[in-house]
């Protein structure tokens, strides 16, 4: 069958699958799934095996014994709540806010959080069933949801959120029982499944909100070298868990450089992984540089 065409199959993926092959087709969604398992079971092997590579949790932890890292949304909450963090929790904010400026704030959710691959399956199957439909809440009310984090910190001189972060609870609960983690999780599953197509962390999550703030300047992008070979297919803007970052970049709407500047996008890479005409690729924010289709030098529009 020609690559090149559509095929009965609508899924998409299904033209990348025949054009590069299973693999590469699915390369980036193997490594974020391998990060985020990975991830978590250096947490998990302390306690569960008495091996302690990694101690603490998302929060804080301490890694091999001289590498501390900070979450710096709890920083934050931290200094609302009027408690002064350690010297090592400040470093530790240090290390992780340079690193996410490097490599996207965003990336946190797609290659970190261990409750993404929950709330993608919710997708996936959401999907396989035909569900259609789905509420409707704007995106921005992630941001109202970090505000109220950050005023119930203010208020109540604690980080009152972590009483409810899912991922804390997922945390808590693989340790000592999930109990009421169970039950938080189980509405994130379902709200995505039956109420709204990515609604947790596409809508709602405010620790995705935070992280954007610092995705806004970071170094690390999805880049479209190869934009004019788009055959609109769709396959991309069906993958992206916020697939208004897209468009801008891929029409070059208003002038926009063939890279994803949105602070939003999550660095997941599944635009490259379903993409039969390799438009997306990782690269930084600075080159802008087009791939010629006619033999002519192209650059993006200023």
């Amino acid at each position: 069958m020609n690559a090149t065409l559509k095929t009965s199959d609508t899924r998409p993926g299904v033209e990348a699958i025949a054009a590069k092959g299973w693999l590469a087709a699915h390369k980036w969604l193997i490594l974020r799934r391998s990060s985020q398992i990975g991830i978590l079971l250096l947490f998990l092997v302390g306690p569960w095996f008495g091996l302690w590579i990694v101690k603490g949790n998302l929060n804080f932890s301490y890694t091999l014994s001289f590498l501390p890292l900070t979450d710096p949304f709890i920083i934050l909450q931290s200094l609302l709540a009027r408690q002064a963090p350690e010297k090592l929790a400040l470093i530790g904010v240090t290390i992780v806010v340079l690193f996410y400026l490097l490599v996207g704030g965003r990336s946190y959710c797609s290659w970190v959080c261990p409750v993404n691959p929950l709330t993608d399956f919710a997708y996936w199957l959401r999907v396989r069933l035909g569900l259609k439909g789905s509420a409707h809440i704007s995106r921005p009310t992630r941001y109202w949801m970090l505000g109220m984090t950050l005023v119930a910190a203010a208020v109540t001189g604690s980080i009152a959120w972590e009483m409810v972060n899912p991922v804390s609870m997922m945390h808590r609960g693989l340790i000592f029982g999930l109990g009421l983690a169970w039950a938080v999780l189980l509405a994130v599953f379902l709200f995505d499944l039956f109420v709204m197509r990515h609604g947790w962390c596409g809508h709602l999550c405010p620790v995705g909100a935070f992280y954007s703030l610092i995705g806004r300047y970071s170094l690390t992008r999805i880049k479209l070298p190869a934009r004019a070979a788009c055959n609109d297919c769709m396959d991309c803007f069906a993958v992206c868990p916020e697939p208004q970052v897209i468009r801008p970049a891929l029409k070059a709407i208003a002038g926009t450089p063939p890279v994803i500047l949105e602070a939003n996008c999550t660095n997941c890479g599944r635009c490259i992984d379903v993409c039969s005409k390799d438009v997306f690729a990782f690269g930084t924010r600075f080159n802008t540089t087009v791939a010629p289709v006619t033999g002519v030098p192209q650059t993006a529009p200023k």
